[in-house]
């Protein structure tokens, strides 16, 4: 026998086993790459069932958030029986505050648009209730009655309400979890 004769039944021989070792290896590695697909889309069905539920609430703690600020509801809810201007406006202020700061962790829950949305509402039911505040002559001796009653007709010429644009924000991400 010679070399190229012994060369050629070699090659007889290991190629048909390189390209079989060759085929289950490609089948391995695809099989492998199923199998980490698999399990991606098992730990993120299993992420979803968890935040699922706490990303609704934080959706509607932000609309409580709100409806609690916004100036009808807030007025009703914090009357001004008794009190001055300046003390209702401060306490008109520190509850908004308050509320605010009770739900900054829901932040994270809520995308950053949405959040800045709720903010800007803030400031806009401030800002609403500082020019109010502002508008009156001598606060310190009128009565909180007058204060309120300045809101009511800030937000009646606005035609807005400060909170509904965030409102909207909100509901429509919320919608889309579903």
């Amino acid at each position: 026998m010679d070399s190229t004769t012994y060369l050629f039944d070699l090659l007889k021989t290991i190629l048909p086993a390189i390209i079989v070792a060759g085929a289950i290896f490609l089948l391995f590695r695809q099989y492998l790459e199923k199998e980490q697909q698999r399990r991606l889309i098992e730990l993120r069905l299993d992420t979803s069932k968890t935040t699922l539920p706490l990303r609704l609430q934080a959706y509607e703690r932000v609309t409580l958030f709100l409806e609690r600020i916004s100036p009808n509801n807030i007025l009703v809810r914090l009357g001004s029986g008794g009190q001055t201007a300046a003390d209702y406006h401060r306490l008109l202020q520190q509850e908004i505050r308050a509320e605010f700061e009770h739900n900054l962790s829901q932040q994270l829950y809520i995308t950053p648009e949405a959040w800045d949305q709720v903010k800007q509402a803030k400031e806009n039911v401030l800002t609403m209730i500082n020019r109010a505040f502002h508008g009156l002559s001598n606060p310190g001796q009128l009565r909180g009655t007058e204060l309120a009653k300045r809101i009511l007709e800030g937000l009646m010429t606005d035609a807005a309400d400060p909170t509904a644009h965030a409102l909207d924000v909100v509901k429509r991400e919320a919608a889309r979890l579903f």
